[in-house]
């Protein structure tokens, strides 16, 4: 792998994206029609995990592949979700509703905690052989 650490948060930014989608998929909603809608949950999401990753340190490849380190994105996610809640409400001019924050936590947690444990599956695959 040339850029472990690129590879991270492009599955990172791709999990968050899955989650957005399954999310409006879980009300009915979906097509291109939508897509403005997504974004407004899809951005403030994404800006606040890299915030809240810069900060943790949650974007170093070897200590995402260690699973004894897992938690560590997954309760990152809890203060990144209301985060994203917040600007999502700031974006849109609307009050934070306090059970979208919940479920967006809750959601995106679980979506990069099941990333980031493939992430170590991954790196023990590409382990030279002792």
């Amino acid at each position: 792998m040339k850029n472990p650490r690129l590879l991270l948060i492009t599955g990172d930014l791709i999990t968050l994206g899955a989650v957005t989608l399954v999310g409006f998929a879980t009300h009915g909603e979906g097509g291109l029609a939508l897509l403005p809608r997504m974004l407004a949950s899809f951005v403030p999401l994404t800006v606040s995990w890299l915030l809240i990753g810069l900060l943790l340190g949650l974007f170093n490849p070897e200590d995402a592949a260690n699973p004894r380190q897992l938690w560590k994105p997954a309760a990152g996610m809890l203060f990144a979700g209301p985060l994203a809640a917040l600007l999502r409400a700031l974006l849109l001019n609307t009050v934070v509703i306090p059970v979208f924050g919940l479920v967006l936590s809750a959601s995106s947690a679980l979506g990069i905690l099941l990333w980031r444990a493939l992430w170590v599956r991954l790196q023990k695959l590409n382990q030279p052989s002792k």
